[in-house]
């Protein structure tokens, strides 16, 4: 399992908290008056659970635990990954976890290797060559946004609304919301404008950390090198990617023989293993123009807060067939057989979709030995090192589709 963190407030430094912070300098200041449905704003100021998913997953696959040994569990050093797997854990197994399980907590900084926080190893990540997706939701904010500016800006005076800043005012509503169970910022905007606001995420993603983007594929690609030497049973030795070598080397700190594991990330790492996995199902491409019919990428179903995805291994005496047609005997012809199933937020991944050797089965499962063929070339599709450290220029959203940069262009 690889979780995302629970409900947060905006990181450190993050736009939506400089707004707040400025905000509150110009209502301090006696320069910005409001009336009407702002009129709070006159005394505002910025300030601002994965308990229920650890149960969750004890009811689920607690007879999966050994009582004879510590399951090591893994996180960063960032405040909110490790609140948010001490909660988990403290759900699965009550609160004196610490002595059923081992919290590694591996260091999230520039420089240090870390499969969970897979931008930090990304020299590109955040710069102009992978922001399309960021600079596509500035578009489609200003298409859904200005009159809601209008309204704004008739109940002010000395402060002058722009799109921009309408829209970190609706940011603040749930990051309020988490904080304070409340916030005066709701109420500000329509059901036309918060649908609005749900696609610049989207944009966010697509663009960003999915196969819109020259990254995709690499800010993952650590992480499910992790996962397929867990299923293969081998430690990590060559330092290909993100991964964690003196970490991934050794069974203390990456067991390979337990039947959980547990690890703890981010959005941008989480969205960008579905991408180095070659879910290409999640490569639709989101125009600037508003919601297309039949959207598939959609953050809040993907990847809310403590969203997370499963990875199970299924064994079974035999072969079951693709159809499940209800006939008494389930099984076919054969020997034991394993699969992997993708669970995303509770709902089946159907593999078959995007890895066509993993057949149109019902269940949606994968045998694991083709699941493992197709995944050996994961590492060479991710293009990790020019994708994150090669020199290339930006091109327009919607022109990569496959989660990787460019050819280079032949001298």
């Amino acid at each position: 399992m690889i979780h995302r963190h629970g409900s947060r407030y905006p990181s450190v430094n993050a736009t939506v908290e400089k707004y707040g912070k400025n905000l509150t300098k110009e209502i301090q200041s006696g320069r910005a008056k409001f009336t009407g449905k702002l009129s709070f704003l006159n005394t505002w100021s910025y300030g601002l659970g994965l308990f229920e998913s650890g149960v969750l997953h004890y009811y689920d696959y607690g007879h999966l635990v050994d009582p004879s040994k510590k399951l090591v569990a893994r996180t960063t050093t960032q405040d909110r990954m490790l609140k948010s797997a001490e909660y988990f854990l403290a759900g699965f197994f009550g609160l004196d976890w610490p002595k059923n399980a081992s919290l590694e907590v591996i260091i999230e900084q520039p420089k240090f290797n870390n499969s969970l926080a897979g931008d930090l190893n990304c020299k590109n990540a955040g710069t102009g060559v992978a922001t399309g997706g960021t600079n596509a939701s500035v578009v489609w904010q200003g298409k859904y946004l200005p009159k809601a500016v209008q309204r704004f800006q008739k109940l002010s005076t000395g402060f002058t609304w722009n799109v921009t800043s309408v829209y970190y005012a609706q940011a603040l509503c749930p990051y309020e919301t988490v904080a304070f169970g409340y916030s005066a910022f709701c109420d500000l905007f329509t059901y036309e404008e918060w649908e609005g606001f749900e696609y610049v995420y989207d944009l966010i993603i697509d663009g960003n950390y999915f196969f819109q983007s020259p990254i995709g594929r690499a800010l993952g690609i650590g992480y499910v090198e992790e996962v397929l030497a867990r299923l293969e049973h081998h430690f990590l030795t060559t330092p290909n990617t993100q991964a964690n070598i003196t970490l991934d080397s050794m069974a203390s700190t990456f067991p390979l023989d337990q039947k959980l594991y547990f690890d703890f990330s981010h959005i941008n790492t989480i969205i960008g293993a579905l991408t180095a996995f070659g879910l290409k199902q999640f490569a639709q491409f989101l125009p600037t123009t508003g919601p297309p019919r039949n959207q598939e990428v959609i953050t809040s179903y993907l990847q809310p807060n403590a969203g997370r995805l499963d990875i199970e291994v299924i064994s079974a005496p035999h072969p079951i067939p693709e159809r499940r047609n209800g006939a008494t005997n389930a099984y076919g012809y054969g020997g034991p057989t394993k699969y992997v199933h993708f669970i995303l937020n509770q709902r089946t991944i159907p593999l078959g979709v995007s890895l066509k050797g993993c057949g149109k089965r019902d269940d949606g499962w994968c045998e694991l030995e083709t699941f493992l063929k197709i995944q050996s070339d994961a590492l060479a599709d991710s293009e990790f090192n020019y994708a994150c450290y090669g020199n290339y220029t930006a091109v327009p959203y919607g022109t990569l589709t496959n989660g990787v940069p460019q050819p280079p262009t032949k001298a």
